[in-house]
């Protein structure tokens, strides 16, 4: 007999990974000490026209500033927002792209 046999299955409580709930690696800090919107050079921008709703950005934004309601575009909080081009990255739509801010 393998160990393989002898473990219990793992229970499945999500039928799609839709249903995981989001878990950013970091939350924005409140107030000034997490405000990033001044010193980023670049930012995403989003193309509503190309925007499946997919919600890819909001899933894979390491500091959770993409907020995404289904059947919404998704919003970036650019004051907290630092630039990375992560969500622009896995868009599959390319309806995020990233631009350098302006002076």
């Amino acid at each position: 007999m393998e160990k393989s046999d002898k473990l219990p299955a793992a229970p499945q409580p999500y039928k799609s990974w839709k249903e995981l709930p989001h878990v950013p690696v970091s939350y924005p800090q409140l107030g000034s000490i997490g405000a990033t919107g001044e010193w980023r050079t670049f930012k995403p921008e989003l193309n509503a026209k190309l925007c499946n709703k997919c919600g890819m950005c909001y899933l894979y934004c390491p500091d959770g500033v993409i907020s995404y309601k289904e059947d919404a575009l998704p919003e970036i909080d650019y004051m907290f927002c630092k630039g990375c081009g992560i969500c622009a990255s896995i868009c599959p739509k390319k309806a995020l792209e990233m631009v350098r801010e302006k002076e």
